[in-house]
């Protein structure tokens, strides 16, 4: 009986293979958490291809406002974060959840509103006169208000304004707590302004009735930023394969890659992996 169960098992083997191979070819993957306008622009979309046919590393990619994609890499649950919120980035650095900082691309921030322009900003380039006079007349402003890095830079430009929100906030001041698109389509419908990344704006569908009313000021410049979860706190990182993921990203095929992506022509992210502060 015990000769017949070993041959048995001896033929099954010979036929299917050893078991273990393909399942640890299939079990290659990283996990990024990365903000929303990375998934939502369509990069990923573009590059992970080229990075998977290149590595054989698949990525899957949880995309959530920077806070919580952070927050998703302090608890271990990712193995890199791939974000643009740079202060937000540096205090993930100093408490220990990262051991380093990658810049890998940058674009810029826009404010949007709709074409009857109400508050009369259309063509500025001072975003912080745009957002006092938005703030004067009380017209409405929709906020992602979900910590993302989207919300960062448009809670530090209220202050840049000279505005302090929690004192001038009323109704025509719309926090929603939803993602890039949720907040134009929101706009739209109360003919209202947002802030929005370039990237996601020139790949929104539904802009209706909205225009760009604001660009152009250097700050609303939008620096991205990778890091390798630190796998001295989490031995559960797969930190060869996280690593070779930013490898590429900063190499110059990876930068040549990102430059290529274009929606219409129009270049989404800029990459300055070389560039000492970014």
């Amino acid at each position: 009986m015990l000769r017949r169960l070993i041959t048995t098992a001896v033929f099954a083997a010979a036929v299917l293979g050893p078991v273990t191979g393909p399942v640890q070819a299939e079990d290659r993957f990283i996990t990024v958490a990365s903000t929303t306008s990375t998934q939502d622009s369509g990069l990923f979309g573009y590059i992970l291809p080229i990075f998977e046919a290149k590595t054989g590393i698949k990525v899957k990619v949880v995309a959530q406002g920077t806070g919580q994609a952070l927050d998703t890499g302090r608890r271990g649950d990712a193995d890199v974060v791939f974000v643009h919120a740079r202060a937000a980035e540096l205090k993930f650095l100093g408490e220990g959840f990262s051991t380093k900082r990658s810049p890998v691309m940058y674009n810029d921030f826009v404010v949007v509103g709709p074409k009857s322009d109400p508050a009369g900003i259309a063509g500025s380039k001072d975003v912080a006169a745009a957002l006092k006079t938005i703030a004067e007349k009380k017209i409405p402003f929709v906020s992602r208000g979900d910590k993302s890095g989207t919300h960062m830079a448009e809670l530090a430009l209220w202050k840049v304004a000279g505005l302090d929100l929690a004192s001038i906030r009323g109704e025509w001041y719309r926090e929603i707590g939803q993602g890039m698109g949720a907040t134009l389509n929101t706009a739209g419908a109360m003919l209202g302004y947002a802030l929005s990344d370039r990237a996601t704006w020139i790949a929104f569908k539904n802009k209706g009735d909205l225009q760009i009313a604001v660009e152009g000021d250097k700050r609303l410049f939008n620096q991205y930023g990778v890091m390798l979860v630190n796998p001295a706190k989490f031995p559960s990182v797969k930190a060869a394969d996280g690593q070779a993921f930013i490898d590429w990203l900063v190499s110059a095929e990876g930068q040549k890659v990102i430059s290529e992506y274009k929606i219409e022509g129009q270049q989404l992210f800029f990459p300055n992996a070389n560039d000492p502060n970014g």
